[in-house]
């Protein structure tokens, strides 16, 4: 069941507000000490709003039960500016509007994904470990974020990161920030893949990108229970994240809000410790119209507003989907 976080702070303007810690039972994330099914919605490109905006979205999203938002440190999509540079050094003023996003979010007991991946602005490892160092300084007073050290890393393009590769930056981020939760998006074909990058990263949870076909909604709860029998063999048990699931307007098929809740339903029945709206630009139009999180810029409104009549549909629904078990 979704939890309203539970410790009470009083923001500098004397309003109520929330702070939330976020670690691991298991397999369970837990907030605040209590298990808490992550449930949220990709926002990317959420370096380039302006606080206003985000205040206003993640309240409208708050109020949906949505407790998490995934965010890019490198999004370089649609003209936003990431919050490194090429060097791994920090770039303004993203840098100061993911800490803003990191602070509102905190505020509002809400988890934030934040996310590098390799092949855009950081091309090298080096690079890579100067960046991860960056975000875990610039971000070590909130508790309520983990770290996607690099997307989808197993992909063979510039996107590729080894399991050691990994490894070397999860230890540089624990060498800053000893407690802070890290991981790297990847898909495993097997048992024995699956063991060898847990025990090779010491990652603290994984993140799997399932296919993206019609018929795949309803072989989640199949595909998260594999994952942790996977792991309960190897002897290490983690946390199944679904992190980034399919999304509308991506290939031919086009996903119903059925077809998201039997997903979000199969999720918690397979025992998925979170699962992810996710949303982003229209591949089939050459403006990518509607972009949804993919471009945040202030002047494209509320973010709910991005989303199209379904993804609406679904988020009104997506609360009371968990609740039900």
């Amino acid at each position: 069941m979704i939890r309203t976080v539970a410790v009470l702070a009083v923001a500098l303007n004397g309003t109520a507000s929330w702070a939330v810690e976020l670690g691991i039972d298991g397999t369970r994330f837990t907030l605040d000490g209590a298990p808490t099914f992550l449930l949220g919605v990709s926002y990317y490109g959420g370096c380039a709003r302006a606080p206003e905006l985000m205040a206003g979205d993640f309240d409208a999203l708050r109020e949906r039960g949505v407790n998490w938002v995934r965010v890019w440190a490198t999004w370089d999509t649609n003209g936003t500016q990431p919050c490194v540079d090429g060097t791994g050094a920090v770039q303004e003023p993203a840098m100061s509007a993911l800490r803003e996003l990191v602070r509102l979010a905190d505020e509002r007991g809400m988890v934030v994904d934040v996310t590098l991946h390799r092949g855009g602005v950081l091309t090298t490892q080096q690079a890579h470990l100067a960046a991860v160092r960056t975000i875990a300084s610039e971000l070590r007073p909130w508790r309520n974020v983990y770290i996607d050290v690099a997307n989808e890393r197993d992909v063979r393009d510039a996107r590729y990161v080894s399991p050691q590769e990994c490894r070397e930056l999860r230890d540089a981020i624990r060498e800053i920030d000893p407690q802070r939760l890290v991981t790297a998006s990847s898909t495993f074909g097997s048992a024995e893949e699956l063991a060898e990058f847990l025990e090779v990263t010491q990652l603290d949870f994984i993140t799997p990108h399932l296919p993206r076909n019609a018929d795949d909604p309803t072989k989640t709860e199949e595909r998260v229970e594999r994952y942790l029998s996977w792991m309960q063999e190897a002897g290490r048990l983690v946390p199944v994240h679904l992190q980034e699931p399919f999304r509308r307007d991506y290939g031919n098929w086009q996903p119903k809000a059925e077809d998201f809740l039997t997903d979000l339903r199969g999720a918690v029945a397979g025992g998925a410790a979170g699962w992810c709206l996710h949303n982003g630009s229209n591949r089939h139009a050459d403006d990518g119209e509607p972009r949804r999180s993919f471009d945040l810029h202030p002047g494209r409104g509320p973010f709910l507003d991005t989303l199209d009549a379904v993804e609406r549909q679904v988020l009104d629904a997506v609360a009371n989907t968990v609740a039900a078990g």
